[in-house]
Formats: structure tokens, sequence, C-alpha cells
């Protein structure tokens, strides 16, 4: 074949020619002046195929290899491609031999062949990777989830902040710690642990510096007392779990590694933070137990360490624990007993000791328990105190003595007043004042014949409140009695600032004067008496026994007496008999 007159063939012209023709058939990740170059290197390739003697139609498969691979893929593309070889390529080159047009025919054939066997090619690739992309993501879904699951499982069993196993898991641990054993002799122990007054922590250096001195709190305990679980089981609370104990003495032991190990102060961000912990402690046969019954016992042992002052353990005692138990229900007891009806009130007289006349009684409660009996206050006023329940109580004792002694009359003279003892919560909360004047009006009690009774520790508070409520009361022509005088502060001083009518003295005073030889609780007495007449108040004394204390009273000068020589408590029904 011959070679153009000038020796050089107008590849250029035909490259442009050719990327203008396949321009916008295809979305083609390259610069036209790429496409061009592209095109240019294709079209001395298939010059060079046309000169060449054999005529090589692997050129043809090559062109088409590289306009597919070059995303110039369409089926317009290959056609204006076939176009433009056909009419400009021979022409542009200036292409000259006796079978060009035989050659030429051959060759864009070959190129259409290659073509369809490239897009088939590149398209069998295609499915191939987007069956291996799907078989990769399906692989790293199915990896994701079990990831997942696993995290979900990191979270559902342990603790997220100390990394320590959870209460879920303690609680699976411990369930087969004792179901596992239930028929054999093995024992268990639990220590149940709290920090002591770890909310000084976090309100002194922040939740963040208390969170990272539980982390480490928890990380010596669980090497403190591997290989038993350790668990966290909320707060500052956690648990260790003795799973084969040989006796009281292994669980103890544990204990103490647990507190020895958080004894030692721990530095936060340069911050010594020093935590002591309280333990509780029970150890048993697993035959007979239950885990409920080992968590309960655990946290009522844990509540005896920290009422004991904490920094240290206790160990179980089924009778206290039984005794706390029955307290408790009793307690529980107490809203539905002022239901049904079950409390009622005795009264014991407040005897002149100038003409041993009735002065007044005081509403003294009882409880007719349907399965303990008959209950003094000592069994259940503690109680109530602690609850909260005495206000609920106490209300219920001042209305039922205001409704009761407003039946009373005299058939000369003026009618006993009704003295009634007042908690600290009612003296301390609000409204006391008006519930007091509106069962007055209910009732139709005068405000004289009503005497309410407080203990010194009503009053020793920074709060002004109960003194202006008692003045208020006062006000209103209620009597204010200072009870029990003499356990408490014996402070008569602060009285001159205080609404007071009477002193009730303690008992303990007056059982030394059943002795003839016990003088000092005498002179005692005395200047206590001289004291409060001199701020204008009547003394009552109680626990009066004997005839003899009663006169050793008179002789001092003092008002009244209360105790079993004037009278035991008893139903109204007596008192209005007395009255009469």
């Amino acid at each position: 074949m011959a070679e153009p007159p000038d020796g050089r063939p107008c590849v250029g012209v035909f490259a442009r020619a050719w990327a203008k023709a396949v321009a916008g058939t295809s979305y083609l990740p390259m610069t036209h002046a790429q496409l061009e170059t592209l095109l240019q290197r294709l079209t001395n390739l298939l010059a060079e195929a046309l000169r060449a003697e054999p005529l090589d139609l692997r050129v043809g498969h090559r062109v088409a290899d590289e306009l597919v691979a070059a995303h110039i893929a369409s089926a317009e593309a290959l056609g204006r491609t076939v176009e433009v070889i056909q009419l400009r390529l021979v022409r542009d080159l200036d292409l000259v031999a006796d079978d060009i047009e035989d050659r030429m025919a051959r060759l864009l054939g070959a190129v259409a062949t290659g073509y369809a066997r490239a897009l088939r090619d590149r398209t069998l690739d295609e499915q191939e990777s987007i069956r291996r992309a799907a078989m990769t993501a399906q692989a790293e879904a199915e990896q994701a989830l079990r990831a997942s699951e696993a995290r979900f499982r990191h979270q559902a069993t342990h603790d997220p902040l100390t990394d320590l196993p959870n209460r879920t898991l303690f609680a699976e641990r411990l369930a087969a710690a004792v179901d596992g054993s239930a028929g054999s002799g093995r024992r268990v122990g639990l220590c149940f642990l709290d920090l002591d007054r770890f909310k000084r922590v976090n309100d002194s250096f922040g939740h963040q510096i208390g969170d990272r001195a539980l982390v480490a709190a928890a990380r010596r305990l669980r090497r403190a007392v591997e290989p038993h679980l350790v668990a966290r089981l909320g707060g500052d609370a956690f648990v260790v779990l003795v799973e084969r104990s040989t006796g009281t003495g292994d669980v103890v032991a544990v204990a103490e590694a647990a507190l020895a190990a958080l004894s030692e102060p721990v530095v936060v961000d340069g911050h010594d933070v020093t935590v002591t912990a309280s333990v509780g402690i029970v150890e048993r046969r697993v035959a007979g137990t239950s885990p409920d019954d080992l968590m309960r016992a655990a946290g009522s042992t844990l509540h005896w360490a920290k009422s004991a002052g904490g920094a240290g353990w206790a160990l179980y005692d089924a009778e206290r624990d039984g005794r706390e138990q029955a307290r408790q229900e009793l307690s529980a007891a107490i809203p539905a007993g002022l239901e049904r009806g079950e409390f009622f009130l005795d009264y014991q007289p407040l005897t002149s000791l100038h003409d041993g006349s009735l002065l007044g009684v005081e509403a003294l409660v009882r409880w007719r328990h349907p399965r303990l009996g008959v209950l003094r206050p000592d069994s259940f006023i503690g109680l109530a105190e602690e609850t909260g329940l005495i206000v609920q109580l106490g209300g219920w004792v001042l209305a039922e003595a205001c409704r009761e002694a407003v039946g009373w009359t005299s058939a000369s003279g003026q009618p006993p007043y009704v003295s009634v003892n007042l908690a600290v919560r009612q003296v301390r909360r609000p409204g006391l004042v008006q519930e007091v004047r509106a069962l007055l009006r209910r009732t139709g009690l005068p405000p004289n014949r009503l005497q309410l009774e407080i203990t010194e520790s009503t009053m020793m508070t920074t709060s002004e409140e109960p003194v202006r409520a008692l003045r208020a009361l006062a006000d209103l022509g209620i009597r204010i009695a200072i009870d029990d005088f003499g356990t408490g502060y014996s402070n008569l001083a602060y009285l001159r600032d205080l609404p007071v009518t009477e002193l009730k003295v303690a008992g303990e005073f007056v059982r030394g004067l059943r002795a003839p030889e016990a003088r000092a609780d005498e002179r005692i007495l005395a200047s206590l008496v001289s004291l409060a007449h001199a701020l204008d108040l009547t003394v009552t004394a109680e626990g009066v026994e004997t005839g003899g204390q009663a006169e050793r009273l008179r002789a001092i000068g003092c008002d009244a007496g209360q105790g079993w020589h004037f009278g035991r408590p008893a139903p109204p029904d007596h008192i209005l008999a007395r009255i009469r």
C-alpha cells in the first residue's frame, strides 16, 4: 500500500471528526482534548492495520476493547464510529490500495465484533461485580448484625460505665448458683457493698470525676475479690457473689479484702478522692433459700452496717431481721388500722397536789391490733415517727381527744382540760394553726380546755415557724406544755421566749424520791419548780407512783402530779364517771 505524497497522514483531522461524532452519545469520564488524544491513537492503529500485510483483524478487536473501556459503549456510539471510519478514514488519511474497500469492510467487521464481545464481557464483569458487591454487602451486614447483637448482649449484661456485670447478669449467676445446687450441701455467700456518702464526691468534684472514681473503685474491687463475681447494681452499689463458700469466714475475708482495696485514696485529675464502704454479709446453705431471700437479707444487713457509721461490715442476724420485719409490717398496717377504727384513746388523770382535784387528763393512744392484741404507744409511735405516719396518726388522736372531751361536763367547777402530745413533724408542719382552729370550731371544745404537749427537741431548730405557730395557738387560748422536761436540753432560759404555760418534769427525777435518803433528786426538782414559778409556769410531775412521792412533791411546791398513784390510763367513760 502506498504512503500519502507527503508521508504524514492527517490523523488529527480524522480524530477530531471522530470525537465530534461520538461526543454526547455516552457519559465520558474525560475532557474533549483527552478524547481526541485517545481517538488519535486508535486512528493510528486502524491506519497501520489497513497498510499491513496481511490484514491483522485483531487490531479491530483491540480498538473496540479500548472504546468500550473508555465508556464509548452505546449503540449510537458504535454506529457513529462505524460511519465515520467508513466515510472518512480512507479519504482523510489518503490511504490507497487495490483492495482497500475489502480491507476496510473486514476491519470494520472486526471492530463491530470486538465491540459486541467487549460489551458482553463488560456486562458480565459488571454483573459479577454486582454479585460480589452484593455478597460483600451481605457479609458485612451479617457481620455488623452479629457485632450489634454482641454489643446488645456488653450492654444487656454489663454496666456501661465500669464494664462490670450488671444486675441482670448477677441475677442469672445467683439463680444458677442457688437453683443448680438446691439438693446439695453447698453454701453460698453475698457481700452487698455500698460506698459511704458518695454523693459528697459528686457534689464536691462534679459527676465526671465522681464517675471516674467509681470506675477506679470497680477496678480495685474486681482485682481484690477475684475469682469471685463482682457486679454493679447501680449508683454506688456493688455486690460480690461467693458461689462455693465453706463458711462465714470465707465471705468475711472477701468483704475485708474489698474494704481494704477501697481504703486507699483515688487520684482523679489531681484530686485525692477518698471513699469508704459499708458491706452487708449473708452466708448460708443453698438448700431452703432463694435469690430473693438472699438479696433481701443482704440489703437489710447493709443497712445495719451503714447505721453503725459505715466503713465496715455487718453479718446477717436472723433474729434481728425478724424483729425489723415485724416492725415494718406493723408500720405498714397503721393507715389501714386508722381506717378500720382499730385505734382508741385512754386517758390518765393530771391531779392537783394541793387539793387532789382533777385538773386535766392526758390522751394516750392504743391500738387494738386484730392479730397482736392491744398495743401500747411504745410499740408503734416510734415507727410512725420514722415513716412520717405520725402526722396522720397524731391528727386522728387530736381530733378524737377533742371530740370526746367536749362531752365532759362537771356538776360544779371547771371541766378538765385534755392534753395531747404533738410530734415534731406535726409542730413543724405548715397549716397546724389552721387545722387546730378548724377542729375546735367543728367540735365546739373551748380552747382553754385543750393542752398541747411538745418536747424540748421540737423547738431546737433554726426555723422560726414552730415558735410562730405555738404563739398563734397560745393566742387562741390553748395551753402549751413542755413534756419530759429534764431529759433534753433542760434549758429554762429559752422558755422565756416561748408561749409555754406548763412544764411536765420527766419521771426519771420523780423516781428518785422513793428512797428517803435520796436528796439530790429532791433538790433538783425543788430548783426546777422554783425557776419555773419564777417564769409563771406551772409544774406537773410525771411518774408519781406512791403517796410518799406525792407528799415530797407537794412539799417542794410542785403543782400537779401524774402517775399510777393518781390513776392509771382508763377509757373516757371512767373519766366521765370521776368528773361526775
